[in-house]
This record gives structure tokens, C-alpha cells and sequence, in this order.
């Protein structure tokens, strides 16, 4: 089983100067530990029930792609994309350009949006929930014409686009992977398994998350898609300094039934350290697992 990091908590106690430092050793230590993957909050505003909407908070491709300068093999993504934040070509470009600055690193994680408060207080159209999961998979097709061959005109219900032009092409061949977060079942995984290489599911429970990929492996089966071609990811939550035995043999129930990859947060206000210390501790004992 392979290990990522989801850098979430941007609330310092020495405030916003000190983020560039901590957020930066951190990016070294993951990339130094053998982290596998890095991701980083699509919001605006702190999500309200982790902290408060007050709280610090950072733009999340400017974050990666400074993450992107100083690491060298960790892979790099949002966890994930809001549909409602960035037009679909802006959005292409966007990843095509982390893609080319880090060498190939660069994944595309997407999702329907869900944070209201920031769309309502920062201006962003909060179209109803239905629209938004339209607006997800014309976002995708964009972002998959956009990364081919087809520099032609693209012709959805929401959105028109005269050119696909997309110079340069993404580093990574045939494209960045796509991982589309959540584990909606009627709608979510059946777009994860009409075009996502990755999903993203809460690790609620392992039977629930065992029921989340029962469900996707029926939607696989009526798209005529290869169910074992998917990653799949979870959130976890482990303390380095405590139980990590305890993380270790829950992680094991969870490779029992599929899932690939693990991201945990670091804790402020020593994000590098939790890092390295997941390297010393977890992240060979955890490849040994699946």
C-alpha cells in the first residue's frame, strides 16, 4: 500500500509568514520519505468543519506548483478540483502546466463542489447539485480533448469551446491521470468508472468503503470498464508518535479489499517532522502491506 500526504491545515501559530517554511520542509520530507503522492485543499475559504472560515487558507495550484519546485518524484494533485472554480479549458492548462514544470507529476483530482459559503461570499455561481455533476463530466470530456489530438471545438450543454489548443502537451502520456473524489453511487462512481484513472473515498469504515467498491465495480461492469484499472485512495488519520501498529493492521483490512493508497494530514506546527516521522515508521511497514 502506498502513502500520500494531504496538506490541509495552513493555520500556523506564527502565522502566514511562517507557511513558506512549512509548507516547503514538508514538501521535501515527503518527497525524501518515499511519499507517494501530495495533495493540497481545492477551497477558498477553511472548510468550517475542520476549523473556521477564518482560518488560514491557500490558493491550491499555487501551493503545488510551489511543491513542485522543490520536490523531484512525488506525484501532485488537489484533493480535489471544485467544477465550480475554474473554467474546464483554464483548468486543463492549469494541470498541463504543473504537469510540464514538474516533470510529469501532475494529477488532475476533481469533483462536483460542495462548499457553498465560499462560492456565495467570494461571487462564484453555486449552480443546484444536479448541474454540477453536468458540469463535472463536460469538464472531464474538456480536459480529455484538450490532452489528445483534438485541437478542434468542443459543444456541451454548459460550455462551448471554439479551440482545444493546449501547447505544450502534458508531460505524461496519454494524459495526467484523472482522480475523481467522492462516493456518491449513483453518480460519482459511475463517472469514476467511466473515466477516472483514481477515486478518492472517506475512510469511514471498512465495510462502508467495502460497500463504495462493490458499487463501482457494478458500474465498471456496465461501462465495459476493467475495475482493476482504478486506484484506489482513502483518507486515514494516524498519529506517527502513537499507535502506529494500530494504523498499520487497520491499513491491512483496508488492502484486503482494494484499496491502493492512504493520505493522512500532518499536524501543525511541525508538518516536516510528522512527515519524516511517518517515513522512519510507516511508509516501508505499509508497502509491505496488499
Amino acid at each position: 500500500m502506498k502513502l500520500g500526504i494531504h496538506f490541509m491545515n495552513f493555520t500556523h501559530p506564527e502565522g502566514g509568514q511562517a507557511l513558506r517554511k512549512a509548507v516547503g520542509d514538508t514538501a521535501v520530507a515527503a518527497d525524501e520519505a518515499g511519499i507517494n503522492l501530495f495533495t493540497a485543499m481545492d477551497h477558498w475559504f477553511q472548510m468550517e468543519h475542520f476549523a473556521t472560515a477564518r482560518d488560514a487558507m491557500l490558493e491550491g495550484y499555487s501551493v503545488l506548483n510551489f511543491v513542485a519546485a522543490k520536490t523531484e518524484r512525488v506525484r501532485l494533485s488537489l484533493l480535489v478540483t471544485g467544477v465550480t472554480y475554474r473554467h474546464p479549458g483554464l483548468l486543463a492548462k492549469t494541470v498541463t502546466t504543473l504537469d510540464v514544470l514538474s516533470g510529469g507529476r501532475a494529477m488532475l483530482g476533481i469533483g462536483a463542489a460542495w462548499y457553498e459559503r465560499e462560492h456565495l461570499a467570494l461571487g462564484v455561481p453555486y449552480p443546484p447539485v444536479a448541474e454540477r455533476f453536468e458540469r463535472l463530466e463536460e469538464t472531464i470530456q474538456i480536459c480529455e480533448q484538450m490532452w489528445s489530438d483534438n485541437d478542434g471545438p468542443y459543444e456541451g450543454k454548459y460550455y462551448q469551446l471554439a479551440e482545444t489548443i493546449c501547447v505544450p502537451p502534458p508531460l505524461q502520456s496519454p494524459r495526467p491521470p484523472i482522480l475523481i473524489g467522492g462516493g456518491g453511487e449513483k453518480k460519482t462512481l459511475r463517472l469514476v468508472a467511466k473515466y477516472a484513472d483514481a477515486c478518492n473515498l472517506f475512510g469511514s469504515s471498512v465495510d462502508e468503503v467495502a460497500h463504495k467498491l462493490d458499487v463501482l465495480r457494478a458500474h465498471c461492469d456496465t461501462e465495459g470498464r476493467d475495475y482493476d484499472t482504478i486506484e484506489k485512495t482513502i483518507l486515514g488519520r494516524v498519529d506517527p508518535s502513537g499507535d502506529v501498529s494500530g494504523f498499520l493492521a487497520q491499513m491491512q483490512q483496508y488492502a484486503a479489499i482494494g484499496i491502493d493508497l492512504v493520505e493522512v494530514a500532518p499536524a501543525m506546527p511541525d508538518p516536516a517532522g510528522f512527515v519524516t516521522q511517518l517515513g522512519e515508521k510507516v511508509v516501508g511497514p505499509l508497502a509491505e502491506i496488499g
